[in-house]
């Protein structure tokens, strides 16, 4: 009798563990929900496509999405692609298509899937794009605001600084549109509400490296400086490392951008610099699946919804950390 209740308990929890790991990745960056399907379809089927890793951020993107849909296995399937380019993300696209995805949350970082995402479109499958814009006529999308990114670091650094000083601006050319419009958003609140402020604009990457050697650099040949305009917290770790290797203590702030735990992290570390971040969240892209579900569900949404900047510094940036995440 003790055999037959052993039994029954150990067929009880190995259902247990098929039904948790339901949805759960692969070794090769694909994953799907349909180990556990309901056989009358009751399910939404829902396609991920995001881009390989080049950056801390992108890993994190990849990680809320999927995270939301592993907390939506009760109404959807999923299925999750990463890919290098737009000729392989058009392959996966087509792929969820054959597995027969009703909608794709799609995060491309390149030029080339504007047609592929308006064939999917015609073929009647609801697209959600996360961050950039693709001009494809019926796509929903997703995004933080990269103008009021500047807009609020402006008015951080005014804050912490007053209307007159000098203030180094780190564009990143390369970040096309992103980097962009958080110079545009900056530049033109400075010029209201500082115009008497000293901008001293320089040229740098959304890497630490390219922030610590860059802004080694840039020490060398400004003197004095009262804050840094970063747009990107990983340049940002660089340029701390930067201001404290010169042993330089006329620096009041440096910004950033994007929501990176380690930088969150160091915010309270340092009493005489105010190391602030506009919070452009990765976790943003679990908006973009629920408003997938909300479409599949016949729910009325925006086709274009812009989340608000959130500004986190050493005052309220416990509330912001994840130890799960990879970003």
């Amino acid at each position: 009798m003790r055999k037959v209740v052993y039994l029954l308990a150990v067929l009880v929890l190995t259902s247990m563990f098929v039904l948790v790991g339901c949805g759960e990745g692969d070794e090769s960056g694909a994953s799907d929900g349909n180990g556990d399907s309901d056989s009358d379809g009751e399910k939404h089927k829902i396609g991920i496509l995001a881009p390989e890793v080049t950056h801390g951020w992108v890993a994190a993107v990849a990680y809320h999405a999927e995270q939301r849909a592993e907390e939506l296995s009760d109404q959807v399937e999923y299925q999750i692609q990463t890919s290098s380019d737009a000729g392989e993300m058009t392959s996966q696209l087509d792929d969820l298509m054959t597995w027969g995805a009703e909608a794709i949350v799609a995060f491309p970082q390149w030029e080339g899937m504007e047609v592929p995402i308006q064939n999917a479109l015609d073929e009647g499958v609801e697209i959600v794009n996360f961050d950039i814009v693709i001009d494809a006529d019926g796509v929903y999308r997703v995004a933080g605001d990269n103008k009021d990114m500047g807009v609020q670091g402006a008015h951080y650094i005014v804050d912490k600084i007053g209307d007159n000083g000098h203030v180094v601006a780190l564009e990143v050319p390369s970040a096309g549109s992103v980097s962009e419009l958080r110079m545009e958003g900056f530049e033109e609140t400075i010029a209201e509400i500082a115009p008497d402020m000293e901008i001293s604009t320089y040229a740098s990457e959304f890497t630490r490296e390219a922030g610590l050697q860059d802004f080694q650099d840039i020490l060398t040949s400004n003197s004095h400086i009262d804050a840094v305009y970063s747009l990107d917290d990983e340049t940002s770790v660089g340029v701390i490392q930067a201001i404290q290797e010169s042993g330089r203590d006329d620096i009041q702030v440096v910004t950033g951008g994007g929501g990176m735990q380690e930088y969150f992290e160091m915010m309270p570390d340092y009493d005489e610099l105010w190391v602030q971040s506009a919070l452009y969240s990765p976790a943003m892209v679990q908006d973009a699946v629920d408003m997938a579900v909300d479409i599949l569900n016949g729910e009325d949404v925006v086709e274009d919804k812009i989340i608000p900047t959130t500004i986190v510094d050493r005052e309220n940036y416990e509330e912001f950390l994840d130890e799960d995440s990879p970003y």
